[in-house]
């Protein structure tokens, strides 16, 4: 049930944010990708050691890493990252225990995170939205 809802939200979070032109934004899926990461930290804050919450940041900090040169350099980038992280959602608890992390969160967050990146991927594959960067979008 939590993939399925996973799955659904992140349809209609797409579509919302399609239909509203939130994603026209390059920096729209970036920021959405650094979220998703964050979660992990927070669930170690709230039910695990000193030691978990530094594996966690330094997992997420590979994911915001990895949003940021998407954002800088293309978006395709970014598509991979947000599914990957759907991916490590699977396998989160083999490579950091987190007594925090609901039992439903990797279902739930991994499905969203998949289907987040694979309509990232439609959008760039449709030229809806622009993969790289233009000279204006520079920092």
């Amino acid at each position: 049930m939590a993939a399925l809802v996973g799955f659904l939200l992140a349809v209609a979070v797409g579509i919302f944010a399609t239909a509203l032109r939130l994603d026209r934004d390059r920096a729209f899926y970036p920021v959405v990708t650094i979220v998703v990461a964050a979660y992990y930290a927070l669930f170690a804050v709230m039910g695990a050691s000193t030691q978990t919450l530094v594996h966690e940041v330094l997992a997420g900090a590979v994911f915001l890493s990895l949003a940021v040169v998407g954002f800088r350099s293309s978006l395709w980038i970014t598509a991979v990252a947000l599914a990957g992280h759907g991916i490590f959602d699977f396998f989160h608890d083999a490579v950091i225990a987190n007594p925090g992390v609901p039992s439903f969160w990797p279902a739930f967050c991994g499905s969203y995170d998949v289907t987040a990146g694979v309509y990232l991927a439609g959008l760039l594959w449709s030229g809806r939205v622009r993969a790289t960067a233009s000279e204006s979008d520079s920092i």
